[in-house]
């Protein structure tokens, strides 16, 4: 079966060369330009269209073998694997993933978790939400980039545990590992980044009040911001 001739890519010339390879094939598979069970274009076509060498495009489909996205058969060439089951895990498919999109997805998931806290939500819960908070104000007044940090994602890990569905906590603790390094890069950007304090106090009033709509709205406000900070720093 002949390689698809409507694939291409942008020719590549910064320093990751196998990371950018991985995640240019890694858009036209999510995007279905490839069908499942379909060949992807030969080395040297690869080699042509990304502008690298051999061992780059090689080290890259291993990549996507390894996650389970293609499959190499001796003698035929490297096609989409028939199996729609990605056996990359999680915290290393968000590390390929732009961060942008890192961020999208977070504010879904962290819609529904708020949601869910404001309805579940014990003592307990609030005095460790209220802990990690007085935690990352007290960090950011002292100027502590690294407590700030790591306050604010055990605020969130916090708030997710009060969903009280384990799934979702889980799911939560890998996003945070990815989102803590992209925010280590946000605020070293002054001008761009806002710690957004008051957003977090009215969520963490609206999960206390076990307001839900409140809880949503101060969710959105949190994350479109942090979204809009994000493209600013990607121009």
């Amino acid at each position: 079966m002949n390689s698809n001739s409507k694939v291409s890519f942008q020719t590549l010339n910064r320093t990751k060369l196998v990371d950018d390879v991985v995640i240019q094939l890694q858009k036209t598979i999510s995007s279905g330009e490839l069908q499942y069970g379909e060949k992807i274009p030969t080395e040297p076509e690869l080699m042509q269209q990304f502008g690298v060498g051999r061992s780059t495009i090689r080290e890259a489909v291993r990549v996507l073998v390894h996650a389970g996205l293609l499959e190499k058969k001796q003698g035929f060439g490297t096609f989409l694997s028939a199996n729609s089951v990605i056996q990359e895990p999680l915290e290393h498919r968000l590390r390929r993933a732009e961060i942008v999109e890192v961020y999208e997805v977070r504010k879904m998931l962290e819609l529904e978790i708020s949601r869910l806290a404001a309805q579940r939500r014990d003592d307990q819960d609030l005095e460790q939400m209220r802990r990690h908070l007085d935690q990352r104000s007290a960090a950011i007044n002292k100027g502590d980039t690294n407590g700030y940090l790591n306050a604010d994602i055990e605020f969130h890990i916090a708030v997710a545990a009060a969903s009280k569905n384990h799934v979702v906590i889980d799911l939560f603790r890998t996003f945070s590992s990815v989102l803590r390094d992209a925010l280590d890069k946000l605020v070293k950007d002054q001008e761009v980044h806002d710690p957004h304090t008051q957003y977090h106090e009215k969520l963490y009033e609206a999960i206390k009040d076990k307001d839900v709509a409140a809880a949503e709205h101060w969710t959105l406000l949190n994350l479109d911001g942090m979204v809009e900070e994000l493209k600013k720093r990607l121009k």
